[in-house]
């Protein structure tokens, strides 16, 4: 006890000592440090594969020198047939994507082209983090995704909010994905959800509050997109987006938005130095993924044993021309229409998804042409309908079996010996289910769905009633 006052009064002369030489008290307050963090990003991947060896060696290499998330903004499933065809659909990509490690996904609108069945399947499979603000799946298998997550990295806490696009059908709040596959799910509009999530960076005490999203860069008539997310709601630190397939870099109402193209060309790369939870720096750079020669070896390997099958190498028939896009969109009306043996034919133009080049013609070829794997449908229908079905439509589609003209407001149809066929002429009509599902009040309720997808009905006329395809003259596109 002794000892204690001498220690306690040898304290006291201290404190009295320093106080005489400087009558104000130096307490030490925490300093507030900068954090370093890179952000890597893609969108709009839509299957493809190949580049994925590169982007793992850049993430692996910037690892060493600072903190660093990868992020993808969705978009992740169809366009490659090697991913959208492969046994268990998708797992590839989910499987590249964990190797080269993602830390984070929106959900896109084509995620959910599979099914529902699939997509909990492949979000069951990824090692990552799925966000999505504006989806309810309680009536679903697919497991809810969280509105929003925080990632911590080192000292950094970063909370992204996810949002996906409702544009997809006119008469509903549903993504841009075939309808028939999301009917368990609910979704909002973006714009009626954002604001609920203002308070959320401090909710989370976030270094940074980043909106991750698949809406599009920009939209009007009351619609959300990147744009419009910085001007209405600017809570967030920085917009990373998708949807667009663009490749942006721009500064909205203070906001830094970004997008890194499409089909895995580039990676964005987004450089910021943090403090005091605010950005001090930021610097973006747009890689080429194709100009890059470093690759990860181990990666690469499992990218050639995915790329390798034969199934898909098979040649089924020729190109006697470089085909475009809507040149083929001719050739697929006609080959449904024939395979099918229907009177009339149609092709959505969003479901022709690439060119057709000179020379041999491979299952895959095909199968990147027309990679929904959308079941093909005929109906009984009458001329009366098919012209409302064309009117009301509000889109423009492939054909094949008639020749329609627009006269004033009404459409004239021509059987292919140049007779006009009259409104209460009954024909066969073929066409993928998609179109159907979206058009579904031009369409009767009795239908029969055929035993192929619209890939397989084509692959089916090259092997079975002619491999030779010139499109060089055909014309066959209708819009009321």
């Amino acid at each position: 006890m002794k000892r204690y006052f001498q220690l306690l009064s040898l304290l006291f002369f201290i404190i009295s000592c320093t106080n005489d030489n400087n009558n104000d008290i130096s307490i030490d307050t925490p300093i507030n440090t900068t954090e370093k963090l890179t952000i890597f990003i893609l969108n709009d991947i839509h299957g493809q594969i190949d580049n994925f060896a590169k982007i793992k060696y850049l993430v692996d290499q910037e690892k060493v020198k600072t903190n660093v998330v990868l992020t993808s903004a969705g978009d992740i499933f169809s366009g490659n047939p090697i991913v959208d065809n492969y046994p268990e659909k998708g797992f590839p990509i989910i499987d590249l994507m964990n190797r080269v490690g993602f830390d984070i996904s929106v959900i896109g609108n084509h995620e959910f082209d599979y099914g529902e069945t699939i997509l909990k399947e492949r979000m069951l499979q990824a090692n990552f983090d799925w966000v999505c603000a504006n989806v309810k799946t309680d009536a679903s298998v697919i497991p809810q995704p969280a509105a929003y997550t925080s990632i911590n990295v080192n000292n950094l806490k970063i909370t992204f909010l996810g949002l996906v696009e409702t544009d997809g059908k006119e008469n509903a709040t549903i993504p841009s994905t075939h309808p028939w596959r999301v009917q368990n799910l609910v979704f909002e509009r973006p714009e009626n959800v954002v604001a609920k999530f203002a308070n959320i960076k401090n909710l989370e005490n976030a270094d940074l509050l980043i909106a991750l999203t698949h809406i599009g860069y920009s939209k009007s008539g009351n619609r959300l997109g990147d744009v419009q997310l910085a001007t209405e709601f600017p809570f967030f630190d920085l917009i990373i987006g998708g949807h667009s397939h663009s490749k942006i870099d721009q500064v909205v109402n203070s906001i830094p938005i970004f997008q890194a193209g499409s089909y895995l060309n580039h990676i964005g790369k987004i450089e910021l130095s943090i403090s005091n939870k605010t950005i001090q720096e930021i610097s973006y750079k747009l890689i080429d993924l194709n100009s890059i020669t470093e690759e990860d070896t181990e990666i690469k390997s499992i990218i050639n044993d995915y790329n390798d099958a034969p199934f898909f190498k098979e040649v089924i028939g020729f190109s006697e021309i470089n085909h475009s896009r809507f040149q083929v969109g001719n050739f697929t009306a006609d080959a449904l229409r024939r395979q099918m043996a229907v009177d009339i034919a149609f092709q959505n133009t969003g479901g022709v998804r690439t060119s057709l080049d000179f020379g041999d013609i491979t299952k895959k070829e095909i199968f990147k042409i027309l990679p929904f794997n959308n079941p093909t449908i005929t109906y009984n229908m009458t001329i009366s309908e098919i012209k409302n079905f064309l009117k009301g439509a509000g889109s423009g589609f492939y054909y094949s079996g008639v020749t329609f003209q627009r006269s004033n407001n009404n459409i004239i149809v021509r059987d292919l010996n140049g007779t006009i066929i009259s409104d209460s002429t009954i024909l066969t009509v073929g066409v993928n289910d998609y179109i159907p599902a979206v058009h579904d009040t031009y369409f009767p309720t009795s239908k029969i769905v055929k035993s192929q997808t619209d890939a397989e009905t084509v692959i089916s006329y090259l092997k079975q009633m002619n491999s030779q395809v010139n499109y060089s003259t055909s014309n066959n596109y209708f819009k009321y």
